[in-house]
């Protein structure tokens, strides 16, 4: 029978409200939550594992159809990390959207640069897990969705919000460092409306490494570059020191956003740094 992992603890899987083991060759392998599987449904063995679209390693979650970036005012949005997990989902074929939660205590500033920075490439949205201004987020919610971003942004709060229950532990947020004390430990999909929810455990960061991508093709990630990478002089153009770069020219326009080509820079260099790294060792 053809099952849904919906979650894992250890060595033991649930498959469509099923407790399975798996075989010895798959233990090897790997079974993630969201594997497609097949399973005999007398012995509750898990035989099979089915082709999957993508693989999240850190947490492990397969085949998700949408990300949900969640940032919050506080603690501080992290810039870079949200680049990151775009870039990721751009590679994985996986639809963004930034899911601004506590938004009853967002400044109009903070607001206006979300808005201006994402919204020409990726849906934005904008919730409140404490006053339960939830609709556009249901709105969203199809296929097998990941909750992706910091500790403390309240990932898990939008959860027990969307179910009106305690799914999982609430952090709080760490008074004197502003920052999260991580919560979630295992990852489950919950079945909401037309789709799964996952409760993912908070980044608090994502190595160049993950992303799998040469440098030099790291531009194809950025959608907002794309109308613009024609105008570059070379076709080697890796925008970063060439006088005549078409994206550093939009820059300068404010067409595309400073912010976001900031952080290309970053993550073009940690690429570049991480293989220089595995090169000697």
């Amino acid at each position: 029978m053809k099952g849904l992992v919906t979650k894992k603890i250890a060595n033991h899987f649930v498959v469509d409200g099923q407790n399975c083991l798996a075989r010895g060759n798959l233990k090897n392998d790997g079974i993630f939550v969201g594997d497609m599987v097949e399973y005999d449904k007398n012995q509750f063995i898990i035989e099979k594992v089915f082709p999957r679209k993508n693989l999240l390693i850190r947490p492990p979650l397969a085949n998700i159809d949408k990300m949900f970036i969640v940032v919050a005012p506080l603690p501080k949005p992290d810039f870079l990390l949200i680049d990151k997990l775009i870039i990721f989902c751009q590679k994985n074929k996986i639809k963004v959207v930034i899911c601004v939660n506590k938004c009853d205590i967002l400044s109009l500033e903070l607001k206006n640069l979300i808005q201006n920075t994402y919204s020409k490439f990726a849906k934005v949205i904008f919730v409140s897990a404490q006053n339960n201004q939830i609709e556009q987020l249901k709105s969203e919610i199809d296929g097998i969705c990941a909750f992706a971003g910091q500790s403390a942004v309240g990932k898990s709060s939008l959860l027990n919000a969307l179910f009106g229950e305690q799914k999982e532990q609430i952090g709080t947020l760490a008074k004197k460092t502003a920052r999260g004390k991580q919560t979630t430990r295992i990852v489950s999909l919950y079945k909401f409306g037309k789709g799964f929810i996952a409760d993912t455990a908070g980044f608090s960061k994502l190595d160049e490494g993950l992303l799998q991508i040469d440098e030099r093709h790291l531009a194809d990630y950025y959608p907002d570059f794309q109308p613009y990478l024609k105008n570059c002089e070379y076709l080697s153009c890796t925008h970063t020191n060439e006088q005549n770069c078409g994206i550093k020219k939009q820059v300068a326009k404010k067409q595309i956003s400073s912010l976001r080509y900031e952080n290309y820079l970053k993550i073009y260099q940690g690429i570049k740094e991480k293989k220089r790294y595995e090169k000697k060792g």
